[in-house]
């Protein structure tokens, strides 16, 4: 019987020694790495969800489907197989958490020091920042906008309703368009109408 009692304490003893040695060890990976000690705070900017998540699921919605026209005739593209449609479905749930990602508020433009990559014609990314934050209902407009875009786009993969698909692609292009005219190139003058 005392060995028992010796063997219950001595493993609560291990258990509480482990415990306490893994508690202390994730205490200081958060301190040194820097890790978040608040739920929900942004560390990538809105270029590095755009280059990352956005701009390539985007591409593989716009490259699933469409029609070319050309001197054989009329080519439809589409996804053909499980995996093409999967991918396909994979890039509309990008889209989604990528608009989830847009909302979280805090997220600069870009990384401290970026410059423009077409200076004159887009803000540099602290302009851009701060007019985000002037108009944050405008940015969320935009990316629920794009949330809901996302989610169409994964209701028509699952159905495989490619025509759905080509007009979510139209209006998604749109969306990005004005968003981008509103944020990253206001002041862009168009050309004069004729």
């Amino acid at each position: 019987m005392r060995r028992q009692v010796a063997a219950a304490l001595c493993s609560a003893l291990l258990a509480l020694a482990a415990t306490s040695s893994l508690v202390i060890a994730q205490q200081k990976t958060a301190r040194t790495s820097g890790a978040a000690s608040s739920i929900g705070q942004a560390y990538s900017t809105i270029k590095d969800l755009m280059d990352s998540i956005i701009d390539p699921s985007a591409d593989v919605l716009w490259g699933a489907v469409g029609t070319v026209v050309d001197e054989q005739g009329v080519h439809e593209t589409f996804p053909k197989t499980a995996e093409e449609w999967l991918d396909l479905r994979r890039a509309a749930v990008r889209i989604i958490e990528g608009g989830n990602l847009l909302l979280m508020p805090g997220r600069e433009a870009a990384p401290p020091g970026s410059k423009s990559e077409v200076p004159g014609v887009e803000l540099e990314p602290a302009q851009i920042t701060a007019l985000i934050k002037k108009n944050r209902k405008g940015f969320d407009a935009f990316a629920r906008g794009l949330r809901v875009l996302g989610f169409e786009a994964l209701q028509a993969a699952d159905k495989k309703d490619v025509a759905t698909l080509m007009e979510i692609g139209g209006r998604m292009q749109d969306l990005c368009e004005g968003c981008h005219k509103a944020f990253w190139y206001p002041l862009e003058k168009l050309p004069p109408r004729r």
